[in-house]
């Protein structure tokens, strides 16, 4: 079965929780910390493949567990991989190589991970999985996939398949197709923490010949710490608000390997003071848990958490790259992807994008329909399976297969499987305006606005939710969003005259008055500075109300006395004929920081100034 995230492993994090009351934080959240653990599970694997029933088959390769040692620069680090040789390849009849390895938390053993090899292993590929630096057998601290080290790493793995770098044990691949010496034929493909690792070697070693990134991060600085009113594709000059769930997961996760997997490899261990992480990567978590968002440290953070994306390195990357973003995402969201999407094709590299219905958020146990599906056999048959495929066999096997189109997405309103992904040659662009009336609606013409004014007011606790990463981890029951009364603003669109397609990130254009935030936006601490929650609510006729994947748009906005835009994130979406689209403005979400003091705000509207709502709305399609 074709899993985006996998399987979360809860019970391998329990013993964690000691660790979690020992770390109190500056905020209205503190007593919900100790739940942030279990948000690491959606990290510990990456989107991959399961592969049929190993024990119905005779497997169609020989495997043999390597150890190599790659230099990072600082030190030298022991990696642990499996190298995995197809039946009938050999020096006299190589063949081209796929590069994985895990996601946060996991390694090379991952069921995941491990059966992603076999699949490729089993279709003629040489394939090399390995476990990460910092996690499995393999040694050194956690880098959070640095180009200047994991990247570093993954190209001396590169020089293996070349055979120029042996193994500890002699070992050293003649079977390899190499386009020239020392240069193998070799793609990557792994999600999310093994996929943002791809970019991160890419951009520095140009042997790579094909990448097929999945669910992974552009800019983790703005994943972490999303701020919808930034640049697009940037985390701004504006920090943005605190991702608390998330984020401490991956710290957690990684704080606590040597529990989760036991490895007596000093290299592993950094100092007391933060035992796993590298020095820099660890001062992100302490920074952000502090609540203190000043300028130096955090121009600081922003700045390394840039150096280790996309968004720092793009202009690196020369190798063709399929993009695989999954649309239920609260951690790396469809923007991500189109932010580094838009940076390579824009310096003339080869790439494509699907939106996948399946991400961290959403598509564990039950794959869509039409979706890739391993156990259902259907790889060479399923959209995203045949995309991969063609890319591989395309740029490794030199096979004229072609490269797809420029952009794909998945509609869950289709029915028939063979049907769910419709392409288009681009993103489209926001199509169609809507304007927020003082009396609460959203109305298609100026001068259908009313004049008014509306108050809400943020609360010492939050009084929104849009989903818990640490819940849907769980698998507990995760309460449908709400928002208090008195605590949002809400502005709801007419019963819509025929189905409207949503495809893309919408943006909204607004103006808050806020005198409290006013006196104290310029302490020098960002977090003094107003934050507010956007999204998009689909209200069907009998009342019901759907958060399309639970998805909000964190904002702490620059300056109250001046306009400012929010890019909402990136959905695929059908409001339904009758049903009607409602834009709300929300004062808290509980997976997230929110405001220090009480900061009431007022929103005004007059037809001749008022706030807009832009959306990217395209034809309908049966």
């Amino acid at each position: 079965m074709y899993r985006a995230p996998l399987k979360p492993r809860p019970l391998s994090l329990l013993p964690l929780l000691p660790l979690l009351s020992a770390r109190p934080l500056r905020s209205t959240r503190r007593p919900r910390r100790a739940l942030a653990l279990a948000a690491t599970a959606a990290l510990a694997a990456p989107l991959a493949f399961t592969a049929p029933d190993r024990a119905a088959a005779t497997e169609p390769y020989t495997l043999t567990p390597v150890q190599v040692t790659v230099d990072t620069g600082a030190r030298d680090c022991r990696v642990d991989a499996d190298l995995y040789r197809p039946a009938g390849v050999s020096r006299e009849h190589p063949a081209p190589a796929v590069l994985i390895t895990n996601g946060f938390g996991g390694s090379k053993n991952d069921g995941s991970t491990d059966d992603t090899a076999r699949a490729f292993a089993s279709r003629g590929y040489v394939t090399l999985v390995y476990s990460g630096l910092g996690f499995g057998r393999s040694g050194c601290t956690i880098s959070l996939d640095d180009p200047r080290i994991d990247g570093r790493a993954a190209s001396g793995l590169v020089d293996f398949l070349a055979g120029e770098r042996p193994a500890e044990d002699g070992t050293r691949p003649d079977f390899v197709t190499l386009d020239r010496r020392g240069d193998p034929r070799v793609g990557m493909i792994g999600g999310s923490y093994g996929g943002a690792v791809q970019l991160a070697t890419a951009s520095r070693d140009h042997r790579l010949d094909a990448l097929v990134p999945m669910i992974t991060w552009s800019d983790l600085g703005q994943s972490m710490l999303p701020n919808g009113s930034g640049a697009k594709g940037t985390s701004g000059d504006t920090p943005g608000v605190y991702k608390w769930q998330w984020t401490n997961g991956f710290y957690l996760i990684g704080e606590g390997q040597p529990i989760t997997v036991p490895n007596a490899d000093p290299s592993r261990i950094n100092s007391l003071a933060c035992l796993h992480f590298v020095s820099e990567a660890c001062n992100i978590f302490k920074t952000l848990n502090s609540g203190v968002l000043r300028e130096k440290p955090m121009r600081e953070l922003l700045g390394y958490a840039r150096g280790i994306s996309a968004a720092g390195y793009a202009q690196g990357i020369k190798a063709p790259t399929l993009l695989i973003q999954g649309q239920a995402d609260s951690l790396f969201t469809l923007n991500e992807a189109e932010s580094t999407y838009r940076m390579l094709r824009s310096q003339g590299v080869s790439t494509r994008m699907i939106w996948q219905s399946a991400g961290h958020s959403g598509g564990v146990s039950d794959p869509a329909r039409g979706e890739l599906n391993m156990d259902a056999g259907n790889l060479e048959t399923s959209y995203v399976g045949k995309r991969i495929l063609a890319w591989f066999d395309g740029y490794l096997r030199h096979r004229d297969v072609g490269t797809g189109p420029a952009f794909a997405y998945y509609r869950d309103w289709i029915e028939d499987p063979a049907r769910t992904y419709a392409t288009g040659p681009a993103v489209p662009a926001l199509s169609e305006r809507l304007y927020l009336s003082g009396d609460g609606k959203l109305v298609g013409e100026r001068r259908q606005v009313r004049s008014g004014s509306r108050t809400y007011a943020n609360l010492p606790v939050p009084t929104s939710h849009s989903g818990s990463p640490l819940l849907h981890t769980l698998g507990l029951p995760d309460p449908a969003p709400y928002d208090l009364k008195g605590t949002h603003l809400a502005w709801t669109s007419a019963p819509l005259p025929e189905p409207t397609e949503v495809v893309g990130a919408a943006r909204a254009h607004l103006r808050v008055h806020s005198p409290r935030t006013e006196r104290v936006q310029h302490s020098g601490d960002a977090a003094d500075k107003l934050v507010l929650f956007a999204k998009l609510y689909d209200l069907a006729p009998d009342g019901s109300k759907t958060l399309v994947h639970r998805l909000v748009a964190p904002v702490r906005v620059p300056d109250v006395r001046r306009d400012f835009s929010v890019e909402l994130p990136g959905i695929v979406h059908r409001y339904e004929q009758g049903h009607r689209l409602q834009f709300v403005v929300a004062a808290s979400d509980d997976a997230h920081f929110g405001n220090r003091g009480i900061k009431p705000v007022t929103v005004t509207s007059a037809p001749g100034s008022t706030g807009t709502l832009d959306l990217p709305v395209v034809g309908g399609s049966g």
